[in-house]
Order: structure tokens, then C-alpha cells, then sequence
């Protein structure tokens, strides 16, 4: 599924957009200033972003790449870190490109191999902090990318529903268009954790109740918009199979076979009807009962953070993207916000060792579903 074709980015637009940042904006690039950045680094900026530059060129911060004075080294580093990244998890894990040949059994070879492949790629090149566009000259409505090593993650349709996204806490929720072929594996499937694909959590139930539950949580998933994998569904109904739960589809469910995975969602339907959990789903979210099925979701990312179903970095851009930001951005779950930005900073990209900062997102997590509910704030 794809999105329509992206109108093309005014200055004007572009001038709103800054209006939006919580940075100073100064003056900005002139086209032989871009020109030159361009020649100096060896890339192109795609057509929007060459256009958001010239409007005016954000600074303040050293998640802003300052491309007038910034320093040389520190942009070219910037520049070739989602290429290392790539590279990283090749040599430390185990990371192959499915285009790519075979790998060799040799892991300086296959570095050898793997950069030489990453030479075709179109570059990456950074908007703010780790975030990503395309660089292709004269193109425009790329999706913007949250990258570090191979963990990729959608984080707007295209500039403008990025800095939506990013600095006034609401996008477009439509699914980015495929626009470069190398990156878009990543935002389609790969190993990186993309939040418009589905939740990329470990089923966790002890009882009845629990997988129950679950259940009902991917449902409201889905009336949010989010999309699940057939073999999601299935293992949701197997696990409840396990634990006892009847109704008459549920066998039916958790047993399709690959080449019927097809039927997956008809079957969690007639299961959701059989356990009478379809008439207390919300008819829609754009109301009341919507706002308190999204904090039931964020209840329930909550708690598979905290008992290791979901990555502590995966559920809190979740939750920052499907619940503060379409929550009106709560100040109770601000810590846990920027605890998850924090993570995704580039200094602390560039640090290596961020298991502390995941672990304070797990204890955010266990503070927030101790105390009342919805958090006050």
C-alpha cells in the first residue's frame, strides 16, 4: 500500500514548518552555498529538503546539522553513519541483505562485499539527529527515516508530516510510499523496527485473562490503524487455545497453515465476536472512547516493556508516535518521551553502550503502570 504522490515544498510552507521547531532558525542557504555543500561532501539533497534549507537553516542544537559552519568532520561523520551501521551489524550481527550475494564465510570479506554494495546506495542524508531523507537531486516526498545501524524507523511520509510528527506531536498516519530500494527493505519489513508496521512484540500471557487480552489489544490496534502480520493473529489464538480459552473458531485460527494465513483475519474476527469483545471495541477513535482505547494501548506497550515483550527503545517510539503524540502529548508520558529520544540521540549513538538509557525506559514504563490510570498530567 502506498501513499498518493506528495505535493512539492514552497518556501512558504517550508517557513511554517520552521515556525514549529523548538530551535533558532537562521538565514538561509543560498543555492551556492547548497552547491557547495553538495561538492564538499560528495552528495546530493533531495529536492524538498534542498527547499526547507533554503528557507532557513535551523541551529541552536547539535542535533541540527550546521551545513554553513558546522565542522567538517562531524558532518562527514554524520553523513556516513547509516552506512557504518550497516556495515556494524554485518561484522557483529550477523546482517545480510537479502539483494546482496552470497555471503562469504570469511567476515572480512564479507565486510569487503557488503561495502562494496553499499557504494550503489543512494545516500542518506540527515535532517535532525538521527533522523534521515534520501538524497536524490531533484526528487521530492521521501519518507523520512529514524536510523541506527539496521534498526530503521519510519518517522514521517515525507518532511513536512515529519516535523509534524517530530516537533507538534501528529502526522498524517498514512503508510510512506517506497521511493529508494536499498532503505525502503528496512521501512517494509527488515530488521529494523518501522511503528506503522506491526507491533514487534513476544506474545506474553500466564492465564485466560491475559491471552484474552491480548486479543483485545490487537484489536484496538487495528481500529487504530495499526496493521498486524497474519502470523500475529495466529499465534495470538494459539496461545489462548493453550491456555484454555473456547469459542469455535478459536482452533480454526490457530491452526491456519502458511498457505491459508489468508483467512487469518476473518477468523479474528469471528473469535473477537464468539468471546463477546466486538460490541466493546469503540465504533471509531475520533472521539472520547477513542482517546481511552489509545491509553489502553499505551497501558498495554507499557506493560510488554516492562515484561520483555517489546524492546524498551521499540515501545517507546511506539508509544511517542501512536499514543503521546495522537494523545495531545500528555505531560505524563513526557519522561518516557524523552527518555526514548534520549536513546535515539546521536551522541549516544555514537557512545555505543545504551543499555543503561533502555533500562531507564523500562523504569519509566514500571513507574507509569504503578500509578493511577491514565496517568494524571
Amino acid at each position: 500500500m502506498t501513499t498518493p504522490p506528495t505535493p512539492r515544498l514552497t518556501l512558504d510552507a517550508a517557513r511554517a514548518l520552521q515556525g514549529m521547531l523548538r530551535t533558532a532558525i537562521g538565514p538561509g542557504l543560498t543555492e551556492q552555498e547548497l552547491d557547495a555543500v553538495e561538492t564538499r561532501f560528495g552528495f546530493t539533497f533531495a529536492a524538498d529538503h534542498r527547499v526547507f534549507l533554503s528557507a532557513g537553516l535551523p541551529y541552536g542544537s547539535s542535533r541540527w546539522p550546521d551545513w554553513r559552519d558546522g565542522d567538517p568532520g562531524d558532518l562527514a561523520e554524520q553523513l556516513a553513519w547509516p552506512v557504518e551501521g550497516v556495515l556494524f551489524d554485518v561484522e557483529h550481527n550477523a546482517f545480510w541483505h537479502p539483494a546482496w550475494p552470497s555471503r562469504p564465510t570469511d567476515t572480512s570479506e564479507a565486510l569487503h562485499v557488503a561495502r562494496t554494495e553499499l557504494e550503489g546506495v543512494p545516500q542518506l542524508v540527515p535532517v535532525y539527529g538521527h533522523r534521515y531523507l534520501p538524497g536524490t537531486a531533484g526528487e521530492h516526498g521521501h519518507p523520512v527515516l529514524s536510523v541506527y545501524q539496521t534498526d530503521i524507523i519510519l518517522y514521517g511520509n515525507d518532511l513536512a508530516d515529519y516535523i509534524h510528527h517530530e516537533f507538534a506531536g501528529r502526522s498524517s498516519g498514512l503508510l510512506a510510499r517506497t521511493t529508494v530500494d536499498f532503505w525502503s527493505y528496512f521501512v517494509e519489513g527488515g530488521p529494523g523496527i518501522d511503528v506503522s508496521l506491526p507491533t514487534p512484540f513476544t506474545p506474553y500471557a500466564g492465564s485466560a485473562q491475559e491471552a484474552v487480552n491480548c486479543i483485545r489489544m490487537l484489536a484496538l490496534e487495528r481500529l487504530i490503524g495499526r496493521r498486524h502480520h497474519p502470523e500475529q493473529l495466529i499465534e495470538a489464538g494459539l496461545t489462548a487455545l493453550v491456555l484454555d480459552v473456547e469459542t469455535e473458531s478459536l482452533p480454526l485460527l490457530a491452526g491456519l497453515s502458511r498457505s491459508e494465513h489468508e483467512q487469518a483475519d476473518t477468523l479474528f474476527d469471528q473469535v473477537l465476536d464468539e468471546l463477546g469483545l466486538l460490541q466493546d471495541l469503540p465504533a471509531d477513535t475520533t472521539d472520547l472512547s477513542g482517546e481511552t482505547a489509545r491509553w489502553e494501548l499505551v497501558r498495554w506497550w507499557l506493560r510488554l516493556i516492562v515484561n520483555g515483550g517489546l524492546h524498551p527503545a521499540a515501545g517507546g517510539d511506539l508509544i511517542t508516535y501512536e499514543g503521546w503524540g495522537a494523545l495531545a502529548r500528555p505531560q505524563s508520558l513526557r519522561p518516557l518521551v524523552d527518555m526514548t529520544d534520549a536513546y535515539n540521540d546521536w551522541a549516544a549513538i555514537q557512545r555505543g553502550n545504551r543499555e543503561p538509557l533502555a533500562e531507564e525506559i523500562t523504569e519509566e514504563a514500571r513507574r507509569l503502570l504503578t500509578g493511577p490510570w491514565p496517568p494524571l498530567g
